[in-house]
């Protein structure tokens, strides 16, 4: 069984496990700063997942199937993720960038099929896995092992979570701090280094303190605009969640519970949406390997808190 959003929205160890993988995330945008920067905001994210979606769901016998440029804008468009003018520049940035590439043999004239090359798709393998491991810890399931190389599973993986990404609004909106940082660029990854910074997680706390914070530094590692990071900031500290202890950029800072909340709910819908994807397409291995139940797991547990 997959798990319920609830039931990782409820637990104090997911969201333990969860600031492990913000740590990762942090560490993998190290790796590659521009491949990463795309999964760093969510409108390149959800453009990111819809377009390699359409590349996994293509038909060889049918033509009007795959990721080509006009197939993903209307797509994106219908699907309120971005304007025409924005998904078309987003195209264009991902071959400049060599994140995607237009196929060697079009099937036709009109169409010119893309695929996402080598690195793009390694990265989103990378981006799964990290999710599958901490649902495997959590449960003491076996997706990776279930996973393993299988290419033709993991797309369908992806084209069905993309799906369920693009369609769900608690994914999309989780709230109004969250949206500060995530509809900017790089500013998904400044907020997942925010919480990696958390070293003692209390549910109940008002407040967490996460040592000092240098935009500076966050500007410099994330390509984001140190001028645009304090606006993003000030505009948190407006809303009450997020602050300094002693005057504006002195001292420790502080998250709210507020905040907290909403990364935590957003990380439970999430992942419950990658294991809900998982099961639809992997389910008659998951009843194979029958895992633990989610409460039945104190070594995890014992660990985080």
């Amino acid at each position: 069984m997959a798990f319920a959003v609830e039931a990782l929205a409820s637990n104090p160890a997911f969201f333990g496990a969860v600031l492990n993988y913000a740590r990762g995330m942090v560490s993998m945008y190290v790796e590659n700063p521009r491949l990463a920067s795309i999964f760093a905001s969510q409108q390149r994210w959800l453009m990111a997942q819809a377009g390699i979606a359409l590349h996994h769901d293509r038909d060889p016998a049918d033509a009007s199937s795959g990721l080509y440029s006009g197939r993903f804008i209307g797509y994106v468009v219908a699907n309120g993720i971005a304007s025409r003018n924005t998904a078309a520049a987003f195209i264009q940035e991902m071959v400049a960038y060599r994140f995607a590439r237009y196929a060697a043999a079009p099937p036709n004239r009109r169409n010119r099929t893309l695929e996402p090359t080598e690195a793009a798709l390694d990265y989103l393998w990378k981006w799964m896995r990290a999710h599958l491991a901490i649902l495997d810890a959590l449960d003491a399931g076996a997706r990776l092992e279930t996973l393993g190389d299988d290419q033709d599973g993991f797309g369908r993986l992806q084209s069905t979570l993309a799906c369920g990404l693009v369609g769900n609004d608690r994914v999309r909106r989780p709230g109004p701090t969250f949206d500060l940082f995530t509809w900017v660029n790089s500013g998904g990854v400044v907020m997942d280094d925010l919480f990696s910074r958390i070293a003692t997680f209390d549910p109940h706390a008002e407040r967490l303190a996460i040592g000092p914070v240098s935009p500076g530094d966050l500007s410099d590692r994330f390509m984001i605009s140190k001028t645009h990071l304090k606006r993003i900031f000030g505009k948190a500290a407006l809303l009450g969640t997020m602050g300094w202890e002693r005057s504006p950029g002195r001292g420790e800072v502080w998250l709210s519970k507020a905040f907290i909340r909403e990364y935590w709910d957003y990380q439970a819908e999430k992942f419950a949406l990658i294991d809900h994807a998982f099961d639809s397409v992997f389910a008659q291995a998951r009843r194979q390997t029958a895992p633990v139940a989610f409460e039945r797991a104190p070594a995890l547990t014992a660990a985080l808190t």
